[in-house]
């Protein structure tokens, strides 16, 4: 299976019923803090979009609703997988990513031999408050020379300018959020980072 280069996260699926159409071959759908059947009813029709538009959807967090829901793939959070069960996940026949921010989670996510694996933040980032500096390009470097064939994602900070520079530093994946969600014209920063990536030689193989 292939992931395209460009990975958008949005928080719902408006987001994704107004910018997929646009070209979206991966996208993931973030949503925290909210009641269980607004996430449920959310991952449905992100799910039937994304069918539709030939996307990929990532759930975040929510692996019993994927599970339950039937999706392909699920992102976990190193918080997430305190509590997930792995075994029941991938028994399920999801494909599972998991976030890091230094090398002991690092070596954490590659026990349980994920199918992706993102670096963040790689710039700083204001999405989230994080514990964690920017790790730069060079990290991105680093950890994919310890990842081997595991997919790495680049997130945190990420732009259109960027992204050139991520790929060249050896990230598969670049994705992003406020860029995009902030942005004063979505759809137009959209086709930029579509355009941005297309020239990227391969996709990420999973």
């Amino acid at each position: 299976m292939k992931l395209s280069r460009f990975y958008p996260v949005f928080d719902s699926s408006e987001w994704i019923e107004r910018l997929v159409p646009l070209g979206i071959e991966l996208v993931q759908l973030r949503i925290k803090d909210c009641q269980e059947e607004h996430v449920r009813a959310e991952i449905k029709k992100a799910k039937a979009l994304c069918a539709q538009h030939n996307c990929t959807l990532v759930i975040n967090d929510y692996w019993q609703l994927a599970i339950e829901l039937g999706c392909e793939w699920v992102h976990l959070g190193q918080e997430d997988l305190d509590t997930a069960d792995i075994t029941k996940i991938k028994q399920a026949g999801l494909k599972i990513g998991i976030s890091t921010h230094d090398d002991e989670e690092l070596l954490r996510a590659c026990r349980l031999e994920p199918d992706y694996i993102a670096l963040g933040p790689v710039y700083p980032t204001i999405l989230k408050k994080m514990k964690w500096h920017q790790q730069g390009l060079e990290k991105v470097t680093e950890w994919k020379g310890k990842l081997d064939q595991t997919p790495l994602v680049a997130i945190g900070g990420m732009s259109v300018e960027r992204a050139e520079g991520a790929f060249l530093a050896g990230a598969d994946i670049v994705a992003a959020v406020t860029d995009i969600t902030l942005n004063s014209d979505p759809e137009a920063r959209i086709k930029e980072w579509l355009n941005a990536c297309k020239n990227v030689s391969n996709e990420a193989t999973v």
